[in-house]
């Protein structure tokens, strides 16, 4: 092995039980440079970086790490070798500061204080030389995400990773924390660390890596670099087939306004005001698409519109009826007046995992007379409508009894969205349509909108993915905790602008300046 290589897998090929996860893997990453690695959900990418960081052991094949043969039994093995990780769901003590969640598990001896001395000169050294500044001392709770990832990046850089795994790293980042993060990332790069990027989003794949690796059905299909492929070749690798990444759409035609949200206040269980004096429309005919990081209002919009939270103050007409504090309504209520929810988590609210499909595919619906005879739910009515809905959504596989768990998301993503939209409903909320949804999947869910739109239905969309958003939408609108911050037109939007009315309730100004 050349010593401008530092990893490279030769035939690795992992198993749990029949299902074979990696097989016969090969990977060859330079020094030095940030290699992207892309597929599917199931495609084996995780698998493989577990296997890299020791949480998993290869069961054939052969690894190299800076031209030494290795063979992980655990995490404190690889970081050992010069390999750390940065995890999609941050691995921190939020009460903890930012040294103590450092020194965790490496405090340096018997005697703290020495250590911590010693952690935090090293820390001071590595954020100076990787451009990594954050306070020391702070506590993670009070940190902004993206802080809290140059945390978990220093926390690696500290233990001695000389090769870091980023794992979806902007899943939960505004784009002006993304361009933060890439900078870091060249940053590192240009000291000599080795990056290995994952993630689903192809325009950053373009954008960060020198090299990428596409995995598919659990094989390593193909490796590029990056100045030499594109989106549409990567996609085309990913699923087998090509993918339209563009959504195709006309003109919006719009209708009468069948929501009309006035100054609507929502508050938590605690008491915490998430939604706070909101008001907006959504007419017949148009998405209308609500940006924001997750937690700034959100998800208890969409549940006020759905019937599931309580109003506090302000009111709401959803297709002719009023809901406020004093006219509330309930799920079943906002079914029966022509709306259909897609939530945004389909494990806690979508669906029931451990149901069967054709049980999923009729939640909320389960009392109507078509399954229903005088005494009993009828199986096989249920069956049949289930079958007809994976038809007209591609479920796979086509297996009514089949348990909800054991569908792929996008499967199960699928199953809900047909539940909902084969309502023929007047409107439609969708919360995170293609969240963990293999690229295919997306280009299908993003068609049926338009179709619904198309067809005068009043359609509301909630995505943190602003190219989602700004692609499937008409118009745009942006929450930052729990405020509308602004309004754009679909077409005229652009990430940064977005990203600015994303970060602060006074960002509206700055962007108009």
């Amino acid at each position: 092995m050349h010593s401008d290589i530092a990893i490279e897998l030769t035939d690795v090929s992992k198993r749990f039980g029949a299902v074979r996860a990696n097989d016969k893997v090969n990977l060859c990453v330079e020094s030095g440079t940030i290699h992207g690695i892309v597929g599917e959900n199931g495609a084996g990418k995780s698998t493989l970086m577990s296997i890299l960081y020791g949480f998993y052991q290869y069961d054939t094949g052969h690894i190299e790490v800076f031209g030494k043969a290795q063979y992980f039994n655990n995490s404190r093995e690889a970081l050992a070798a010069g390999v750390g990780m940065v995890h999609q769901h941050f691995m921190l003590v939020e009460p903890f500061t930012v040294l103590e969640n450092v020194m965790l598990g490496n405090e340096g001896g018997k005697l703290l204080k020495e250590g911590r001395i010693a952690a935090e000169t090293e820390l001071k050294r590595l954020a100076n030389e990787y451009g990594l500044a954050v306070d020391l001392h702070a506590r993670v709770s009070s940190l902004s995400v993206g802080l809290q990832q140059r945390v978990e990046i220093l926390k690696a850089l500290y233990r001695g990773a000389k090769i870091l795994i980023l794992d979806e790293p902007t899943g939960v980042l505004t784009p002006q924390e993304t361009a933060e993060l890439f900078r870091i990332l060249e940053s590192l790069k240009a000291q000599g660390v080795t990056i290995l990027l994952i993630t689903h989003k192809l325009q950053e794949i373009m954008a960060i890596t020198d090299n990428v690796s596409v995995m598919r059905a659990g094989t390593m299909v193909a490796h590029r670099k990056t100045s030499e492929t594109s989106k549409e070749d990567i996609a085309e690798l990913m699923v087998g087939r090509k993918v339209l990444l563009q959504v195709d759409k006309i003109d919006a035609n719009v209708g009468e306004a069948l929501i009309k949200v006035d100054n609507l206040t929502i508050k938590d269980a605690q008491g915490v005001e998430r939604v706070k004096q909101v008001s907006f429309e959504v007419k017949a005919g148009e998405v209308v698409g609500i940006a924001g990081v997750s937690g700034n209002g959100q998800s208890e919009l969409l549940e006020a519109l759905s019937g599931i939270t309580k109003v506090n103050s302000g009111s709401m007409i959803i297709n002719g009826h009023e809901v406020s504090r004093k006219k509330p309504a309930s799920p079943e209520r906002m079914r029966i007046r022509g709306l259909a929810h897609v939530p945004e988590d389909r494990h806690h609210m979508g669906m029931v995992t451990s149901f069967s499909a054709s049980e999923s595919s009729i939640l909320g619906y389960h009392n109507d007379k078509e399954y229903n005879g005088r005494f009993i739910m009828s199986r096989s009515k249920v069956r049949d409508y289930c079958r007809k809905l994976m038809d007209a959504f591609d479920v796979r596989p086509r297996d009514p009894d089949l348990k909800s768990a054991n569908f792929s998301g996008g499967n199960q993503q699928k199953l809900i969205l047909a539940r909902e939209m084969e309502r023929n409903p007047d409107i439609l909320l969708v919360g995170q349509p293609t969240r963990g949804v293999d690229i295919g999947a997306i280009e299908f869910i993003h068609r049926r909108i338009i179709e619904m739109r198309d067809a005068g239905k009043a359609i509301l969309l909630v995505s943190v993915e602003l190219e989602e958003i700004i692609s499937v939408s008409d118009r745009v609108l942006v929450m930052c905790d729990g405020v509308i911050t602004g309004e754009v037109p679909a077409a005229e939007a652009t990430e940064r602008e977005l990203g600015l009315l994303m970060t602060s309730s006074d960002a509206q100004k700055e962007v108009v300046a």
